[in-house]
């Protein structure tokens, strides 16, 4: 089985939407660095500016690490291990097939059950559901190949 990667989401991976990204990040950063040095004055005096600051500033690095393609959600179903990224400022998950007791899939949510008793949840969206069903069918797959449990529930929604 050669290694599934499919994103959580819609991803623009154009090179162009990632220059402009990264170009409106800059300029974000640096209009938050002009306030600053240039209405010190009124800074000092006003906490709200400070909240404008930190917002554009935030937003700015949002936007220039999400144009370098860090900010991709995404799981990855290879041959003996799943990497999981649900958040985009953290490492993924890697799970191995030795390590994963029971699988149990749900319309809207896949729960990965460790043999260390430990829980990974991953919660699908309802925009994307053609991708939804394409990762049910690679986990199911994948549990196939490396014997582990795999629980179906349907609920009511």
């Amino acid at each position: 089985m050669e290694t599934k990667h499919i994103p959580l989401g819609n991803i623009e991976n154009n090179r162009l939407v990632n220059i402009v990204r990264v170009l409106f990040g800059a300029v974000c950063i640096a209009i938050a660095v002009f306030w600053m040095i240039f209405n010190l004055n009124s800074v000092i005096n006003s906490g709200t500016i400070w909240i404008t600051i930190l917002f554009l500033a935030g937003f700015g690095f949002y936007l220039i690490w999400a144009g370098f393609g860090k900010a991709e959600r995404f799981i990855e179903i290879g041959n003996y291990k799943i990497a999981l990224k649900k958040y985009i400022f953290r490492q993924p998950i890697i799970m191995d097939a030795r390590e994963t007791d029971k699988i149990q899939l749900y319309p809207l949510k896949i729960i990965f059950l460790l043999k260390s008793g430990k829980k990974v949840l991953l919660r699908l969206g309802t925009m994307y559901y053609e991708s939804n069903e394409t990762i049910k069918d690679e986990i199911a797959k994948y549990a196939e190949e490396n014997k582990i449990t795999t629980e179906v529930f349907q609920e009511e929604i």
